[in-house]
């Protein structure tokens, strides 16, 4: 059975050549309050930036003709939306045009409108611009067709140099934007039970200072066999342009965070498969071992499961109260 230490009893217990060291030692006695503190779990795992395959961008003409001029030459040149890729002939879209500017002509004369919505929508139908087919309307009529970038972004494919030829449905260019990009995270089957309780992921990059932060994530539902994994999706915003495909993302995961009672390890010790603190008694200079349940969270802190609340005070060094006390009365 347990009983009460003080600072009296252990004083008169310290042999004469150790007293004064002892003494000292006894008065720097210092305590702690268990601390109520919010937490959440963190896990760590890596990922692979991808496209964002909602932001690709096939140029596939809906007719054949030939490149007279090309502005998007190189692969990886970042393009601007509307800006020209290419000035081409087709031999298909100029009839068109010129049936068009014809029935324009005819139906100043000789009003009809079938007739007229006729000749636009097969220009539509081809996919010429909405630009280019105002300046057929203003009398300002080209030969050529101009193919623009419908999108922000970068040219990630080309098929295409100035004077080739090229036949409908043919990819002419892919552009990809990367306001946004993916990031392909490795998870083993363990770790799919916590999914739930996610409530954010933080991302760091070599190189790059700033920390991103998303909460857009998708589960693939496949697992690799041979390295037993499934892939989580993370969308990331990339408006700064900082974050290209290929990169390599160290990311952590946290969890909702819980409250917690907590004390640091150096205020409970274990004895006998229990674990013990001591609380400060009534009177100045008494403590009293208390039964607790804990858990470990790290090397420096416990978490207090039962016989604690949040601003009960005990000994910080229980270590020492349990040595002295042992030196009185043999209680451990």
């Amino acid at each position: 059975m347990f009983l009460k230490t003080t600072l009296f009893m252990l004083l008169l217990s310290i042999p004469l050549l150790a007293k004064e060291p002892t003494v000292e030692q006894l008065f720097n006695v210092t305590t702690v309050k268990v601390q109520l503190q919010e937490s959440a779990k963190m896990s760590k795992n890596y990922g692979y930036v991808k496209v964002n395959d909602a932001n690709v961008y096939d140029i596939t003409p809906r007719f054949g003709g030939y490149v007279e001029q090309l502005f998007g030459d190189k692969i990886y040149k970042k393009v601007k939306r509307g800006e020209p890729l290419a000035i081409v002939y087709s031999p298909e879209v100029l009839k068109a045009k010129e049936e068009y500017r014809n029935t324009l002509r005819y139906a100043k004369k000789h009003p009809n409108r079938a007739m007229l919505t006729s000749a636009k929508t097969k220009l539509q139908l081809l996919g010429i611009s909405k630009r280019e087919i105002q300046n057929i309307e203003r009398g300002k009529y080209s030969n050529n067709t101009i193919i623009y970038s419908p999108i922000n972004g970068y040219i990630f494919k080309k098929s295409i140099n100035k004077g080739a030829a090229f036949q409908a449905k043919q990819n002419l260019f892919t552009l990809v934007n990367l306001d946004t990009v993916w990031v392909e995270v490795k998870l083993f089957q363990e770790q799919l039970a916590n999914l739930k309780n996610i409530q954010k992921y933080t991302l760091n990059f070599k190189g790059l200072t700033q920390t991103y932060t998303t909460k857009k994530a998708l589960l693939y539902p496949n697992l690799n066999p041979k390295i037993v994994t499934m892939t989580l999706r993370l969308e990331l915003q990339n408006k700064q342009h900082k974050i290209f495909p290929g990169m390599y993302a160290n990311v952590k995961s946290f969890e909702k965070s819980i409250k917690k009672l907590t004390l640091p390890a150096t205020a409970v010790i274990r004895k006998n498969a229990k674990y013990y603190v001591f609380g400060v008694g009534e009177y100045e200079g008494e403590y009293e071992p208390i039964e607790v349940e804990v858990k470990v969270i790290d090397a420096n802190t416990y978490e207090i499961l039962s016989g604690l609340n949040a601003g009960d005070e005990v000994v910080n060094n229980a270590l020492f109260m349990m040595d002295s006390d042992a030196q009185i009365n043999g209680l451990y």
